[in-house]
């Protein structure tokens, strides 16, 4: 199996595609948020990622089929006075997980955060996606702990 590790050009209409049914398939999951994506969502995330300047978004690709997907954002540590690169999505179709494809993901994304001098990789995990916590953790992320309180405000 030979995995394939892009960044995605969302101008391109099979890329948008892709990455639209792989972080759907994410959502519907206990890991995302155990429903799809709304049709709003689904229709505004190609061109919004596109208007975002600060993104790097990669699909994992293995025999030409997209299996897998990164969303990341480059951030600022003002603690650091260096960038860093947030992990916001990482997703593999449920077919092809414990294959390897989100260690290269990860590898890939570590490999441009080094490139871009930054300080380091930050990601979240709910608690329920045990799977993903192993996956992080055998990529040397952690150790886990609770050192801060995420809270959202909804604004629509």
């Amino acid at each position: 199996m030979k995995i394939r590790i892009i960044e995605a050009d969302l101008a391109n209409s099979e890329h948008g595609e892709a990455l639209i049914t792989l972080i759907d398939t994410y959502a519907r999951g206990p890991g995302g948020q155990s429903a799809p994506l709304s049709a709003d969502a689904a229709a505004e995330m190609a061109p919004g990622l596109q208007k975002h300047p600060s993104n790097l978004i990669l699909l994992a690709a293995v025999d030409d089929v997209y299996v897998g997907a990164a969303v990341c954002y480059w951030l600022f540590s003002t603690f650091a006075g260096k960038p860093f690169l947030n992990v916001h999505d990482l997703t593999v179709l449920p077919d092809y997980q414990s294959r390897g494809i989100g260690t290269a993901m990860l590898s890939e994304i570590e490999q441009r955060a080094r490139q871009a001098n930054c300080c380091k990789l930050t990601l979240e995990v709910q608690t329920a996606n045990s799977g993903a916590q192993r996956l992080y953790e055998r990529y040397g992320f952690g150790p886990w702990s609770n050192p801060s309180l995420y809270a959202t405000k909804n604004l629509t």
